[in-house]
């Protein structure tokens, strides 16, 4: 199950763009919680404890806990989060209402090990691209997982590994893929690269894997083309001299 995040709230009377810059003056976070069935409720917590939440990657994948005075208590996971354009300050949160028994719908960041100890990691001129670093599961609160784990070590060079590969805790599924098998696609790929590997055995892998042959003038064929460029053939001579004639 994913990690629990306990957040203190307090319930907004006030509302408007005025009401809400002085609620950041004095650190607090307009906030509004819906879905459930239930009527949008507006709330406040404290900016710098959310916001210091909000630098661990499993505060936006977890289910949390909204505390609003001694005896209320709401499980929620983050919707929507503002922040200032370019100050670390956020400006608005929006949560949404869950349930034990309600599946929830959610992103979840994609986590990749053993990169380095495959074959495509330790291979020279390869790059290992990342096609995609989080994914939308569905699950119940309870099943949720901070992050998926992707195990890389059997990667190959110019190979790929699919979404549908990805390995699934017990009670989590991608939706995606249960829509359409068009909707499986690469998340990581494992490409060689061809500028800046010469012409030798790393050159004619990478022409190889992408369909083209190398292309490596031979010396008879340097010469062919060097006399044809300074010397006229006996035919060509032929005609040169019908021509003076």
């Amino acid at each position: 199950m994913s990690k629990q995040f306990k957040i203190p709230a307090e319930m907004r009377t006030d509302v408007g763009k005025g009401a809400s810059r002085r609620l950041r003056r004095a650190g607090r976070v307009p906030a509004v919680v819906y879905g459930g069935n239930r009527e949008p409720a507006t709330i406040t917590v404290d900016h710098d404890s959310v916001l210091h939440m909000a630098d661990e990657e499993a505060f936006f994948s977890s289910v949390l806990e909204l505390q609003v005075g001694d005896d209320k208590r709401q499980k929620v996971v983050v919707r929507d989060l503002q922040r200032h354009s370019f100050k670390p300050r956020l400006s608005h949160i929006d949560f949404l209402r869950i349930s034990d028994d309600q599946v929830i719908r959610i992103n979840v960041p994609i986590h990749f090990v053993n990169e380095e100890k495959s074959k495509a990691g330790r291979k020279a001129g390869v790059v290992i691209s990342h096609q995609v670093v989080e994914v939308e599961i569905d699950a119940l609160p309870k099943d949720l997982p901070e992050f998926l784990e992707v195990d890389l070590s059997g990667l190959e060079p110019g190979g790929s590994v699919m979404l549908s590969e990805i390995n699934l805790p017990e009670g989590v599924t991608i939706p995606a893929l249960e829509i359409s098998e068009d909707s499986d696609h690469p998340i990581v790929t494992a490409i060689f690269i061809r500028e800046g590997q010469g012409s030798g055995e790393l050159a004619a892998e990478a022409d190889a894997v992408a369909g083209e042959p190398a292309e490596v003038a031979t010396v008879a064929e340097d010469e062919e083309a060097e006399d044809g460029d300074g010397e006229a053939t006996e035919g060509e001579e032929d005609t040169e001299a019908r021509k003076d004639d």
